[in-house]
């Protein structure tokens, strides 16, 4: 199985915006998926799906779910990263530090977007070559 290596901000982005979310529902649902089938058998742990948490469990918990997803998510790529000994940083503080703390001067959530996707695309290009 081949994982997708193409993903981006500006595309995250744009066609979130001309699909009224709908991509970008997709797409994070995706790279869960995908962070699952590469990181599952090193640290034995799955990723809740995004859809149920973005749906049902944000709203009942006022947001907190969707921070708590986003932060064990980030903190889980950097993990794998740095197990696959990709080049890269990223982690749970770039969650904090870009998308949360950046959002007070507007860009920092599209830089954490490109760091994201970035290093999502680093793990399945290494995934898609080793083969595990």
């Amino acid at each position: 199985m081949t994982l997708r290596t193409n993903r981006s901000a500006a595309k995250y982005i744009l066609l979130s915006f001309v699909t009224f979310g709908i991509y970008g529902l997709i797409c994070m649902m995706n790279s869960a998926n995908d962070l699952n089938t590469i990181a599952a058998k090193h640290d034995g742990k799955k990723t809740m799906n995004y859809l149920l948490v973005f749906f049902l469990l944000t709203p009942i918990t006022l947001g907190i779910a969707m921070f708590v997803w986003m932060h064990r998510i980030s903190a889980r790529i950097g993990n794998e990263l740095d197990q696959r000994g990709c080049m890269g940083s990223f982690g749970a503080k770039d969650f904090w530090l870009w998308c949360v703390l950046g959002s007070l001067i507007l860009v920092g959530p599209i830089i954490y977007f490109h760091k994201f996707f970035k290093s999502m695309n680093m793990l399945c290009e290494d995934y898609n070559f080793s083969g595990n």
